[in-house]
């Protein structure tokens, strides 16, 4: 229906997806109101806690609730209105457990399957919300609404999906259909992604231009948080498979006569729903044991990465009780006092008396049995029982650390070397080159720059003021500096293996190699092998080890030579393994079957393995000078009995496993399998809640999964480790101990995440930490993703305009380091930035700057800049300064054999001069660049001089000269190879060319011009490029050569390049004028077509909120219903056109809106009397109250004229009676003669024949009493005969009569018209004595007698 169609295009509120409309005033279930309250998540751009699942008792009391509210429906329905029923809900629940099946309805089954996210802008510095934003953000939704695409792909990505958006409530109502979707979203709002994601969405270029307004700006969002939760609630019980808590008080009296799962307090459950309602399957993660376990005795951990990490890395045997839990005890460093005498049971353990002073070597993590310390008294190093000793006199690990060291931040943070600091250095390099020294410039021609473009006074202002460069007299002050000095600060080469991404480099130094001779004679020579056990017999860590300990096995490669296969070596490890059995050589022993086990672990031998690894640790008895073979043995080891389900050796060697593997920093990985281990510890640390350990083994998972290259692996573990450290472990913002975020934007874009990863990188706060990413890294990838985001190559044409402030970080950062070439890049970038996006005065402000860098870096440079920015003052309409520059440079030319330079220059100054006026100098210019490119063979540089010249002729009206350059331009384009720049040259080209043809009256080959620039830009997909030369056809086929149906089809592309440039106000007004198009045709279908083109427009203008365009569109519609004769739906719209100005309180639209409603019907041919209601009763009205006093004239002879139409004589008579006064009080003679001729009709049609007489005489005295044209004339000849006629039939006054009838004779013998002389001269004939012709001399008929009417007429 048309009504629903109405609706539709209002802005009160939105249809949904589905078709439904979302009412303003509805809320969810328990949702809040607006506002950030208690219970909620608040996402900005700074990271906060984690979203949890709902406590147990919480989902219990919503249990009580939906259970009393299905009461209340099922007794109503039943009509035992006397059943008994809950008094409340809420209080039974506080007084008694629910029944378990009413907590599975409430959440299993009734969980709310929608959730709202609201948004709002807020400045950082008055904490307020910024107005002007968010209205600016509530259009952009509205925008959107008509097409969502963009917004379902942002959510999808964010792994929530879109329902509808409600712009005006500032909301978007998400829901989600899976456990992974629920926990990666509530992931990406803790950790601040969704925010920043939704200004990527919601802002435009200008804003991002702005870069003190974007500084100052952040979106905060909020959502119920016990929504959330109970959401993910609902899923984990429909999945009905998930870990939970033994709750205290619940489960003690659930078990009591029953032969259930017999539980400990908190104790971890794996819980599965087996089809009973109150008891489900549970099997405990400390023993083992499998039973039923009571519902309410459960209470779920409380984070999804849990339940997903529990369910994923599964152990065969439950939790070893070695490691506690902590309540708010920090992990610590330095040293601790012995509480108690201890006297160790092993070699390993240490020996110490109370009082003692211990240091501990590495961390001190609470929780551990065991950490690794060394006895000041006696200066034994072994392990310590935490038990035994004082921590207190220990010290926290610094502010920015928490769980790790200052070394161990470095490596993390690196990037691989194809994302790394190196590759966006080139990359920004690569952005800023320029072939501006070698190739000419068409005159005006930019093909990237938004012309025209006027920016706003914030964004001209911010990039003005260029505070990030240095003074001037500093910049000057490097001239000094050496070459050195002057190097990028990104110039660091990135790591060339993935390996080196988390190792740092060792020093240079020569590892020992030896050479595998297997021949039988040397087999049992000792001295064949004293070498390599010499080498391995040393008693502490030498760097040459490293290669024997590593991940990837280089010993195979740098220690060991001339063994064909593996299998020799291991032949040669176990012949020297012997000699060092012989020889008593412990060390070499020790590291021999560790190498032996570590080849066998690679070949899957995990039990030959553990007979190395057991041999080695038999016969260790002193390791601690050896710490990463200690370490790297145990863990090995542990590894192998976790493989192989042996749970009583693995229980007794994890405490000390794990002091080796997380409490000592930089530890190196030895193998893949100690992934195992640590899996195993995180369980642990979960199990027990020890916040402190989980951070550190979560850390060293992400650091070995980067090392082993498994990014996609990688992912949950440093999401969950970030959101740790920006959480749990630091209430203060201002002290995260790990920023991973460079290598989140990483992992995001390798997995195609481009919003997310945009968002995270912008995140990224630069640290400073040697070997981290800098400002420029995160400029080149916020640079890179970007145009990912806009589905484009990232190309000098096309620099977004999100990396503006980045950009300008990078150059701060830059500058702080003096390194001159990585700021002339960057200031060449931001130039070429503000230039595309029409921002002028900026592009010239960096290119000079960009001028003054290169003078310090050689001539080449600076020639190349000073060029690059005369071409930005003359693209600014700068003529003077341009001019300035290029007569320097030609100074600076003269005497060397530079001629393409030259030619550049030439052409350039050719450019400034024309702009100056010098039309002569500049021609003579052209010529000469014309000769130096053809001097050089330059075929391009050809083309495009004599363009210029074409267009300086064009300019100046010699088209016939204009024509015969530019057609040799274009034949010169023509014999080059197609490439994008060369072809959207010729475009311009052809366009001049076209309008050369046109000036000379060739409209054929014109429109064959405009039409083939068309093709080239069609070929290259340029949206711009086509939009200009879809402009000048729209121009050309509806003022030049006229094509309706021509000009249909290039509109509708206009509408389509719109579109794509997601320019909706152009949009808007294109479709309102191919709607006036298609009216034009006339047809039913096309007036289909119009109609529907007016309300795609409508529709944007409503969403703009352009009131006056929204109005006219309204009643355009109205008036396309009139012709497609839809009377009932006429006067709804124009009523709505009406309101709308109304609304507004803009009269003077309303009045312009009466009227032109009324002329709808006052022109047509059906219900012409509804105009009377538009204009009487509406316009009127208004034209009173505005006082426009011509427009009231117009109205009441319209009203008139109108009435006469109809036959309403009487009320025509009042019309065009008040249209006489008002003509009088106007003061224009010819409206008033309109008047009073109109005035004079009415009395006729009335039979009031003396008073139509009189007014007819007015109209006469109103006119000069001569003749002043031929048209007055004729007038006066028409009236004079309408007054004979008058008189003679209706008053019967002959004499009258032939007097009026001789006075139009004069007047028609003055025009020269003989038929209707003719037809006077039988009037005056058919009264008896009446003079046959006019008195007097020739001529006299050119006075008009005014006797007939001195009187006047009194109105």
């Amino acid at each position: 229906m048309e009504t629903a169609r109405l609706c539709w295009l209002g802005r009160a509120g939105r249809w949904s997806r589905n078709g439904c409309r979302a009412s303003p005033g509805w809320r969810m279930l328990d949702e809040p109101q607006w506002g950030i309250r208690a219970g909620e998540e608040c996402d900005s751009c700074c990271p906060h806690s984690p979203v949890l699942l709902p406590r147990w008792d919480h989902l219990q009391r919503t249990a009580a609730e939906h259970r009393g509210k299905w009461w209340q429906e099922k007794t109503m329905a039943s009509g035992k209105a006397g059943a008994s029923e809950p008094s409340d809900p809420a209080t039974e629940a506080a007084e008694a457990l629910p029944d378990p099946s009413s907590v599975l309805l409430a959440v299993g089954e009734g969980f709310p399957p929608e959730i709202s996210l609201f948004f709002s802008i807020e400045s950082r510095s008055s904490q307020c919300l910024n107005s002007q934003l968010q209205e600016a953000a509530r259009k952009k939704l509205w925008a959107l609404d008509s097409d969502d695409r963009d917004v379902c792909a942002l959510f999808k990505e964010l792994s929530a999906r879109l329902v509808c958006m409600q712009a005006q409530e500032d909301r978007f109502l998400l829901t989600f259909k899976t456990l992974e979707e629920v926990w990666k979203f509530s992931t990406y709002l803790t950790l601040g992604y969704v925010g920043r994601c939704l200004e990527q969405l919601l802002f435009d270029q200008e804003y991002w231009l702005n870069s003190a307004l974007m500084e100052d700006t952040e979106i905060r969002v909020t959502v119920d948080e016990d929504c959330l939760s109970t959401i993910y609630m609902g899923l984990l019980l429909q999945e009905g498979n998930f870990f939970s808590r033994a709750v205290p008080g619940v489960w003690q009296s659930e078990q009591e006569g029953e032969e259930g799962l017999q539980l400990c307090k908190n104790e971890l459950i794996h819980v599965k729903n087996v089809g009973e309602e109150s008891k489900w399957e549970g099997m405990s993660l400390l023993t083992g044991q499998r039973g039923l376990v009571p519902v309410t005795a459960l209470e779920p951990i409380p984070h999804p990465f849990y339940q997903w990490f529990l369910k994923n890395y599964a152990v065969s045997f439950g939790i070893s009780q070695e490691i506690s839990g902590t309540t708010s005890q920090p992990i610590v460093k330095g040293r601790c006092t012995a509480t108690e005498d201890h006297r160790g049971a092993a070699w390993d353990e240490l020996s110490f008396s109370k009082g003692d002073s211990i240091e501990v070597i590495g961390f001190l993590i609470p929780g551990l049995p065991w950490f690794v310390g060394k006895c000041l008294s006696s200066g034994s190093i072994g392990f310590v029982p935490t038990r035994y000793i004082n921590p207190k006199a220990c010290e926290p690990l610094e502010k920015g650390l928490v769980f790790l060291s200052e070394e161990e931040k470095s490596p993390l943070l690196r990037i691989p070397c194809n994302g790394g600091e190196q590759h966006f250095t080139t990359l920004l390099g690569d952005l800023a080159h320029t072939d501006i020294t070698s190739v000419y410039r068409l005159d005006g021609f930019e093909p990237t720059a938004m012309f025209p473009k006027v920016p706003s006074e914030a964004v001209l202002h911010g990039c003005k003021d260029i505070q990030l460069l240095q003074s001037w007299e500093e910049i000057n002050g490097l001239a000094t500096t050496s070459t050195s000095e002057l190097s990028s600060p990104g110039s660091e080469s990135a790591p060339a293996t993935l390996e080196d991404v988390l190792l740092e480099k060792l020093d240079d130094f020569d590892d020992p190699k030896f050479f595998i001779d297997l021949n039988a004679g040397h087999m049992e020579d000792a001295d064949v092998f004293n070498p390599i056990l010499t080498f391995l017999n040393q008693d502490s860590y030498v760097p040459s080890f490293q290669s024997l300990y590593d991940l990837s096995f280089s010993f195979l490669s740098s220690t060991f030579y001339g063994f064909s296969d593996e299998d020799e070596l291991v032949l040669y490890l176990e012949t020297s393994r012997n000699w060092a059995k012989r020889t008593h050589s412990v060390w070499a022993h020790v590291r021999l079957c560790f190498l032996l086990g570590k080849l066998c672990i690679k070949k899957v031998k995990f039990s030959q393995a553990r007979v190395y690894f057991e041999e080695a640790m038999s016969i260790l008895d002193r390791g601690f000078g050896d710490l990463p073979l200690l370490a790297a043995l145990h863990v090995n080891l542990a590894s192998i009995y976790l493989k192989q389900n042996m749970k009583h050796k693995f229980s007794s060697l994890l405490g000390k496993t794990v002091a080796l593997l997380v409490c000592l920093p930089g530890h190196s990985f030895s193998s893949e399998n100690e992934l195992e281990v640590m899996m195993y510890v995180l369980r642990e640390a979960i199990a027990v809640g020890n916040a402190p350990l989980e951070a550190r083994v979560c850390f060293l998972i992400v650091k070995l999964f980067l090392q082993l290259g498994k990014n996609d692996e990688v992912l949950p573990f440093i999401e969950h480790l970030q959101c740790l450290t920006t959480t749990l472990l630091s209430p203060d913002a201002s002290s995260v101990p790990l920023d991973a975020t460079p290598i989140l934007s990483y992992l995001y874009d390798k997995k195609y995440l481009p919003n997310i990863a945009l968002a995270s990188a912008r995140l990224f706060a630069p640290s400073g930490i040697k070997g981290a990413p800098t400002p420029i890294w995160r400029a080149g990838f916020i640079l890179q993703n970007t145009s990912k985001l806009l589905g484009s190559q990232l190309e000098r044409s096309s620099i977004p305009a999100l990396a503006c402030f980045y950009l300008k970080q990078a150059l701060h950062f830059s500058c702080e380091r003096r390194a001159v070439p990585i700021q002339r890049t960057l200031c060449a970038i931001l130039s070429r930035m503000y230039l595309q996006h029409g921002v002028l005065d900026g592009a010239v402000c960096y290119a000079a700057t960009a001028v003054t860098l290169s003078r310090l870096m050689g001539e080449e440079e600076a020639f190349e800049s000073s060029l690059s920015l005369g071409w930005m003052y003359l693209l600014n309409s700068q003529p003077g300064p341009a001019a300035d520059i290029m007569w320097q440079l030609l100074r600076s030319l003269h005497g060397t054999d530079s001629v393409t330079q030259g030619g550049a220059v030439h052409n350039l100054l050719a450019i400034a001069l024309k702009g100056e006026g010098q039309v002569q100098k500049a021609a003579e210019n052209y010529l000469r660049a014309l000769h130096k490119a053809k001097e050089t063979g330059n075929k391009r540089n050809q083309a495009i001089a004599l363009a210029n010249l074409g267009q300086l002729s064009l300019s100046h009206g010699a088209s016939q000269l204009s024509e015969l350059y530019l057609l040799q331009s274009a034949q010169f384009y023509a014999e080059l190879q197609g490439s994008e720049d060369l072809e959207m040259e010729l475009v311009r080209v052809l366009l001049w060319l076209a309008q050369a043809m046109v000036n000379r009256q060739r409209m054929e080959d014109g429109k064959l011009c405009y039409e083939l620039a068309l093709v080239f830009a069609l070929k290259w997909h340029n949206v711009r490029s086509q939009l200009h030369v879809t402009e000048s056809l729209c121009h050309f086929y509806s003022k030049v050569s006229p094509n309706l149906q021509a000009c249909i089809t290039y509109h509708e592309h206009w509408v389509s390049l719109a579109q794509q440039l997601q320019d909706r106000e152009m949009e808007g007004n294109v479709r309102q004028t191919l709607s006036q198009l298609y009216q034009a045709l006339g047809t039913s279908e096309t007036l289909r077509q119009s109609l529907d083109c007016t309300k795609q427009s409508l529709r944007i203008f409503i969403d703009l909120e352009e009131t006056v365009k929204a109005a006219e569109a309204w009643l355009q519609a109205g008036r396309l219903y009139y012709l497609m004769q839809e009377d009932e739906l006429v006067e709804m719209y124009f009523q709505a056109a009406i309101q709308t100005a109304l609304k507004s309180e803009n009269f003077s639209l309303a009045m312009d809106l009466y009227e032109k409603a009324g002329d709808t019907f006052f022109n047509g041919s059906r219900n012409r009397d509804r105009a009377v209601e538009f204009y009487r009763g509406g316009a009127v009205p208004l034209a009173r109250k505005l006082k426009a006093i011509k427009t009231e004239l117009r109205l009441f002879n319209k009203l008139a004229e109108l009435q006469i139409g109809l036959q309403g004589y009487e009320k025509a008579l009042e019309f065009a009676t008040l249209a006489a006064r008002l003509s009088i009080r106007v003061g224009d003679q010819l409206q008033e003669l309109v008047a009073f001729h109109r005035l004079a009709t009415v009395y006729y049609f009335l039979h009031m024949y003396e008073m139509a007489e009189d007014c007819y005489l007015k109209t006469l005295a109103l006119r000069p009493p001569f003749l002043q044209c031929s048209g007055e004339a004729l007038y006066y000849s028409k009236v004079y005969c309408h007054l004979g006629n008058l008189t003679l039939h209706k008053l019967k006054d002959e004499q009258d009569a032939a007097a009026y009838f001789l006075l139009a004779l004069a007047a028609a013998t003055e025009l020269g018209d003989q038929e209707l002389q003719g037809f006077i001269h039988a009037k005056l004939g058919d009264i008896p004595g009446a003079p046959r012709g006019p008195e007097g001399t020739p001529g006299c008929a050119m006075y008009r007698p005014r006797w007939l009417s001195e009187g006047g007429h009194v109105v």
